[in-house]
């Protein structure tokens, strides 16, 4: 009996050994391999091409180097290269006609999408290859869950191997009940190329109840929105009911400070609407100004915000909502318009403002956000403004610098008169413009400080003096010698924005 027992367990083993083989054989072979590259381009609609095939206990079947290629011309890299797909099913569901694939996972994904011209986002498309069968028939995959449990009859279609037309039907009812990505990588570019939104590290786990139905998680090491706003450890649950995608606890830091959002998004209805709130705590506002390419300790303290909007993915002009910004133990300093000014009107507090008070609030309708207060209030001096900032960086602001009867005091006749008493007691204050763009912009302040009687004699000081140094780019501010008469400031020192333009 022992014999018999040991005899049967080795024949067991020894087909099933064989059974793996055959299977891999079979899976490996070109016709069974261009069978399921032309099955896969038809579902996904573009062609897809894989390096190779094979089959495991543990591991399933196994494509390895997949990919899409790209068919914008803004780019030369595929739309998706992936290092492996997993697919993992039940046998014993078979014999009932029914193909049930317990998990579904994509291994290292690198996905590069580029918008359209039209500036929409779609996946590339491509002739799909003739379905030509493998030496054996083999099942077909249904391409999204609503087709797997779809209780309609099979659906029948035409293939022509050989030249000879041959119905062929697709017999079995697909179920996949988990979906996984690891290590994805993902980078939307917009319609000129440039990297609109990139994320790196996705972790991505999921189940499937039905075909309506999705439970999961997502991770993202980081996320960059135009390379100049970072969001690093983001994560959150994730459900898919009824074309409704919802993102209801989302966590993350934002320069090293506290994220905290929920987001929501109607695939089905027209323009995909979404929704989103975000809550912002103990934001560094000098890595943050670093991180979108300002200087490092322009702005220090802590900001805290948040934002209540809502619109469409088709358009982004269609963003509406509201939202507001505080700084906590604010500091601007090394501002080099305001340091300019504060040379010359011999306000130390200019140079570097300790901010007692600053905060902004604002709405947003489609193309543009509008400020509608913004205040920085330091011991003596208050910077104010309202305007706007449009999608297309432009800049279009009414502000006022107000300062304390005690400063106005210490200033040159001329320059005082120009500060006018306003409704907060003990201050007065000067009207000006800021425009331009967000990156390059512009203001009358000096103008409006100085007056029209000194206004030539204050551009002589800073512009007029001929110098043998080479002109400085236009992207660049050029380098102005303040006034040596003055006996609190030296006579090298130079201000790179005593111009009207001042630095990004």
């Amino acid at each position: 009996m022992r014999r018999l027992v040991l005899f049967g367990f080795g024949a067991i083993v020894a087909l099933a050994a064989a059974l793996l083989i055959a299977l891999n054989l079979y899976v490996q072979s070109e016709g069974a391999q261009a069978w399921i590259e032309a099955e896969l381009s038809e579902r996904v609609g573009t062609a897809l091409h894989i390096r190779g095939t094979g089959v495991t206990p543990w591991g399933g079947l196994t494509l390895s180097g997949i990919t899409i290629p790209q068919r914008s011309t803004l780019t030369g890299v595929d739309f998706l290269q992936a290092k492996s797909f997993h697919l993992h099913l039940r046998l014993l569901p078979l014999f009932s006609h029914r193909l049930v694939i317990t998990s579904i996972a994509l291994i290292d994904p690198t996905v590069v999408w580029p918008q359209n011209a039209e500036g929409k986002w779609r996946l590339p498309s491509a002739a799909p290859q003739p379905l030509t069968p493998p030496p054996a028939q083999m099942p077909s995959i249904a391409s999204s869950p609503a087709e797997a449990v779809s209780p309609t009859p099979p659906q029948e279609r035409y293939v022509s191997p050989a030249g000879k037309p041959r119905r062929m039907k697709s017999a079995l009812a697909v179920e996949i009940r988990r979906l996984n990505i690891s290590g994805g990588n993902f980078q939307f570019l917009d319609r000129t190329g440039l990297p609109l939104a990139t994320f790196e590290n996705l972790k991505f786990s999921s189940t499937l109840s039905d075909a309506h139905t999705l439970r999961g998680s997502a991770k993202v090491a980081k996320i960059s929105l135009r390379n100049r706003f970072f969001v690093a450890g983001f994560h959150s649950p994730v459900r898919f009911e009824q074309n409704v995608l919802e993102l209801p606890k989302i966590s993350g830091q934002i320069g090293s400070g506290e994220l905290n959002a929920k987001f929501k998004l109607d695939v089905q209805s027209a323009g995909s609407p979404f929704s989103v709130s975000a809550n912002l705590r103990n934001v560094h506002a000098d890595q943050i100004v670093a991180e979108a390419g300002g200087a490092k300790n322009l702005l220090q303290g802590k900001l805290d915000a948040a934002l209540e909007a809502a619109g469409k993915t088709a358009d982004p002009n269609a963003l509406t909502g509201h939202g507001q910004i505080s700084l906590r133990d604010g500091q601007l300093q090394q501002y080099s318009l305001l340091v300019a000014l504060g040379q010359i009107l011999q306000i130390d507090e200019l140079s570097q403002l300790h901010l007692d008070q600053a905060w902004a609030t604002y709405h947003l309708t489609p193309g543009r956000v509008n400020i509608d207060e913004l205040v920085l209030r330091s011991p003596n001096i208050r910077l104010s403004a309202t305007g706007t900032l449009g999608f297309d960086s432009e800049l279009r602001m009414d502000s006022q610098l107000a300062i304390s009867d005690q400063i106005r005091g210490r200033l040159f006749k001329p320059l005082r008169d120009n500060f006018q008493p306003i409704d907060e007691p003990g201050y007065s204050a000067i009207a000006f413009n800021v425009a331009g763009t967000i990156d390059r912009p512009s203001t009358n302040l000096l103008d409006r400080m100085v007056g029209r009687e000194l206004k030539d004699f204050v551009r002589g000081l800073f512009g007029s003096k001929k110098s043998k140094k080479k002109k400085a780019p236009e992207n660049e501010p050029a380098e102005v010698a303040l006034p040596t008469a003055a006996p609190s400031v030296p006579a090298d020192v130079t201000s790179p924005a005593a111009t009207s333009t001042p630095s990004p």
